[in-house]
């Protein structure tokens, strides 16, 4: 059985469990939350009826948050010649080729998202022991496959970030500081719920969205109410 500390069951009781709460009620209960030491991460989770195991009920994508996740994105771009140049004018926090591959097959991933070209792809691919598990594999579905470096840097710069459904069909995705302002974090979560909306596999039968919930590092989940996530 799990224990929690004392502070984390005062925290607890602010919340009712056998309840749903509209995003609204759970934004002001999360506020009600007293703050860590540090300016704690808000996460967003939402259990989707989708079966992982079949190839075409895969849920992954990227989106713009209106107001990013708080903190900034670590950019490593794998690349060569001018695209190189490209991703260094750009901002890029890691650049390199062949060399840069290497160094990650060894077990260097100090970054958030990994950005590469094509023509890459087959030095890249080399990487999936140390990105799959990670979730850090170039796709071209969440645009880190790409010609267009520069935008891809900056859109990230801007707050993309990516959804991906786990092996269970549960997204996590921060969408936030518990230092934000209740609109911000709104608008980030509407923006989020959305898209998985619009990402909803035609294969999918029966309820898409079987759970949707709220928290912060250091408190207790909220359980929404997915009608009122407006």
């Amino acid at each position: 059985m799990v224990k929690h500390s004392r502070h984390f069951l005062e925290k607890e009781k602010l919340v009712d469990l056998t309840k749903k709460y509209p995003l609204t009620d759970s934004l002001q209960i999360l506020s009600q939350i007293p703050n860590a030491k540090f300016d704690e991460a808000v996460e967003f989770t939402v259990k989707l009826g989708i079966n992982t195991k079949h190839s075409d009920q895969q849920v992954r994508g990227t989106l713009i948050l209106p107001h990013g996740v708080g903190k900034k994105t670590r950019i490593c771009v794998v690349a060569k010649d001018a695209k190189l140049a490209e991703a260094e004018a750009a901002g890029a926090d890691f650049i390199g080729g062949d060399e840069l591959v290497e160094k990650i097959k060894s077990g260097w991933v100090d970054f958030d998202v990994l950005i590469t070209t094509p023509d890459m792809m087959k030095s890249v691919g080399t990487l999936g022991k140390v990105l799959g598990k990670r979730g850090l594999m170039p796709s071209p579905k969440t645009g880190t496959i790409t010609i267009d470096i520069k935008k891809a840097v900056e859109d990230f710069q801007k707050g993309k970030a990516e959804y991906r459904a786990d092996k269970y069909g549960i997204v996590h995705m921060s969408v936030g500081r518990k230092s934000f302002s209740a609109d911000q974090l709104k608008e980030n979560i509407v923006a989020v719920y959305d898209a998985l909306q619009k990402a909803k596999p035609s294969t999918s039968k029966g309820v898409y969205v079987r759970g949707v919930y709220l928290s912060c590092t250091m408190g207790p989940g909220i359980e929404m109410d997915a009608m009122a996530m407006n």
